[in-house]
């Protein structure tokens, strides 16, 4: 298993940022080479299922994820349940005052092909540590500036 925890401070309220950063159909505007669509329920509730394709002119693969735990405007975990990636993750919004909040998100992830993963994933580990830090601060732009229907 690796696990990896992150965090931006967001300029907007917690409800503001819980509603941007659940707002599936638009992850990709702020997560790098990603795609996520909801496959199975409303995407609002436990049991909900989601697809997010990350890659480039088709070339990726498909992280398939059960929601798990849904506690607006706080905190939203999934179950990775994909043929690649496998494990839990999480998103919790903290509550800084009155305009502004903390995003963090965490990963608890088994590392694919076996002996190779294993052995690969220290060259991996800080690009895939400098996408989500780019991920993460294209969020706060996206939920500082976030309308919903936009």
């Amino acid at each position: 298993m690796t696990d990896f925890v992150f965090a931006v401070d967001v300029a907007a309220p917690a409800g503001t940022t819980w509603l941007a950063l659940t707002d599936w159909a638009r992850q990709h505007e702020w997560m790098l080479v990603t795609q996520v669509q909801v496959i199975e329920g409303d995407g609002r509730s436990v049991g909900s299922r989601l697809a997010a394709f990350t890659g480039l002119g088709g070339v990726g693969f498909t992280d398939t994820m059960e929601i798990t735990t849904w506690e607006p405007p706080v905190r939203c975990a999934v179950r990775h349940a994909g043929k690649l990636v496998r494990g839990t993750g999480a998103f919790h919004v903290h509550a800084k005052g009155p305009q502004d909040s903390t995003f963090v998100w965490s990963e608890s992830l088994r590392l694919p092909f076996g002996l190779l993963g294993r052995l690969g994933w220290p060259v991996a580990k800080p690009v895939v540590a400098m996408g989500v830090r780019h991920s993460l601060r294209q969020f706060a732009r996206f939920a500082e500036n976030y309308s919903i229907g936009a």
